[in-house]
């Protein structure tokens, strides 16, 4: 019961924080700057990033009031900066233009945005651009299913494998008759999958990245080993084929009836074990876990999730297949040797999950908030909820199966409900990975907001009326017409008891969430009694923003108030 209690409390805590969280490219600087005014046409778009970007698969569009494209040829990276692209510029007359962009993150996710900038000194008033969509992800079902199945048939072959070479081995010198090898076979079945999946997740990833058909080969295999991401998984299968060529060679050497391994045999097993550890070490290289410091420690989280996860989706497909194979009449006295030792197997499982899982959650987690007030975190709690009700359908087993197998007790029974249970265990935590294949796709929330702090209203994109209600004052926030790169007016109606409240310092503070910008600070003024205003062009830049508004009532304790903007053009 003590142990019970003790894993179900280490995965409920696991499991509520997220793992090493993928974010994005982020648009460090512009020129010409957003919003920005210059005095003669730009002869080229210079935008610079946060990691290096791949310009086969960026776009850059620049587009004046008309709708006239004014790029001049392909983009391409600066000879003298790897970080930043470039797009060539026709000359340009007076006036405002657009800028959106999209580039692929190292990761493989991704990323759009959109700034204005006008040439001139008499540009005239902002025209109505039309901004193209910035929501795209890497959320779509084909790229979410075969991320799932690449994903479980890895991680299953890795479990499956060490179950019939580690912990299912002794079953056959102790129990005559009982044999491994549907295990074997369970192995090669699941790494077939993993070798078929793998290169058609790559092959659909790149079809999205460069915008063109899945069914365009001759385009898009030139170009499946261009990006990060590619590159990476392209090694995944390359040492998914060295881990097979490993693993047959160790289950061929091995011969599980005797109890002690010949030395060709351990050489071979270690051997597969550190090709299996190198396969999961590949999807934290080619995702962002290489890319958030501090690197080597989000890499040594990343690989431990994986390496966890394996052991406990392959044992329990492991398990399955072992009580299907067995022959009726050694089955239980096979399933008493295995099923403990894999119990144990699984107990440090979780206790690495708990770890790495906190260990992540301090490296990129912002705000414990942010686990529900975002789309990520909700998945993450849908994960987490998944998982937890597996850990307790196998609490079930660790409470009643395994004594009742060890003791022989109503075995025949114990062992058809291991089954049973470990089924609808199975289908729980493939739906976990479905959940966390749905995770990796999303943002992570992003860091600035745990400078901003706790937000008390959602709002835009459009106008903003909010009211907050704090330390007994009543605060009537409006923004208009809350729009990028134009002059947006900021109120702040303050009052006490209904009383307007007069001689306050209201500082409105402003933080690009999307990218990383420097913060804007602006003093509004008092217009009339207790209300206060200021107008300027903020908004610098399509995509969140946070707004902050230090209250400094007279006499009183300052407060402050967030707000989670969306600003569109």
């Amino acid at each position: 019961m003590r142990r019970a209690l003790v894993i179900a409390a280490v995965v409920a805590a696991a499991l509520t924080l997220p793992t090493a969280a993928w974010a994005h490219a982020a648009l460090l600087k512009t020129f010409p700057t957003a919003s920005a005014e210059v005095d003669t046409p730009p002869t080229e778009v210079r935008l610079v990033y946060d990691e290096v970007v791949e310009p086969r698969f960026a776009i850059v569009s620049v587009t004046d009031a008309a709708a006239h494209q004014q790029v001049d040829g392909p983009v391409h990276r600066s000879a003298s900066n790897p970080y930043e692209l470039d797009a060539p510029l026709k000359h340009s007359a007076e006036g405002w233009y657009l800028v959106f962009w999209r580039v692929i993150s190292a990761d493989g996710h991704p990323v759009r945005g959109a700034f204005l900038y006008r040439i001139g000194p008499n540009p005239g008033p902002p025209p109505k651009f039309v901004i193209p969509s910035l929501t795209e992800t890497a959320v779509t079902p084909g790229l979410i299913s075969l991320r799932w199945l690449t994903f479980l048939s890895v991680m299953a072959a890795i479990g499956i494998f060490v179950l019939r070479t580690v912990i299912a081995r002794p079953v056959v010198s102790r129990v005559p008759g009982t044999r491994v090898r549907a295990l074997s076979i369970a192995f090669a079945a699941a790494l077939a999958v993993a070798l078929v999946a793998t290169p058609i997740y790559v092959l659909l990833a790149t079809a999205q990245f460069a915008l063109r058909s899945f069914w365009s080969f001759g385009a898009l295999i030139p170009l499946m080993d261009v990006s990060a991401f590619g590159r990476g998984y392209l090694r995944l299968e390359l040492l998914l084929a060295l881990f097979g060529a490993a693993g047959a060679a160790a289950i061929w050497l091995d011969r599980p009836e005797r109890v002690h391994r010949s030395v060709a045999g351990l050489l071979s097993l270690w051997g597969a074990l550190l090709a299996a550890g190198a396969v999961l070490l590949v999807p934290g290289t080619a995702g962002h876990a290489a890319q958030t410091a501090p690197r080597a420690l989000s890499l040594v989280f990343d690989w431990l999730h994986l390496a966890s996860g394996s052991l406990w989706i392959g044992g329990l497909i492991g398990l399955i297949v072992l009580w299907s194979a067995l022959p009726a009449a050694t089955r239980t006295a096979g399933l008493a040797v295995c099923v403990p030792r894999f119990s144990n197997v699984a107990f440090v499982s979780v206790a690495v999950l708990l770890g790495s899982g906190i260990g992540a959650a301090v490296i990129h987690l912002p705000t414990l908030a942010t686990l529900w007030q975002t789309g990520y975190g909700k998945t993450i709690i849908i994960k987490a909820s998944l998982l937890l009700a597996a850990m307790l359908v196998a609490s079930v087993n660790l409470l009643r199966t395994k004594p009742a197998l060890a003791r022989g007790e109503n075995a025949e029974s114990a062992a058809i409900l291991l089954r049973r249970l470990v089924s609808v265990e199975v289908v729980l935590v493939t739906s976990a990975i479905v959940a966390a294949a749905v995770l990796s796709s999303y943002p992570p929330p992003p860091k600035a907001l745990a400078s901003i702090g706790a937000p008390s209203a959602t709002v835009g994109p459009g106008p903003v009326t909010e009211v907050v209600e704090r330390n007994g004052y009543r605060v009537d926030m409006r923004v208009t017409p809350n729009k990028v790169a134009v002059p947006d007016d900021y109120t702040v109606r303050l009052t006490r008891n209904g009383t307007p409240v007069r001689g306050a310092t209201v500082i409105a503070t402003f933080t690009m969430l999307d990218m990383d910008m420097p913060t804007q600070a602006y003093r509004l003024a008092e217009r009339s009694p207790g209300v206060y205003e200021h107008s300027t062009e903020a908004l610098v830049m399509v995509g969140r923003w946070g707004l902050t508004f230090e209250v400094q009532p007279p006499g009183a304790q300052a407060f402050d108030v967030v707000i989670l903007d969306h600003a569109a053009g």
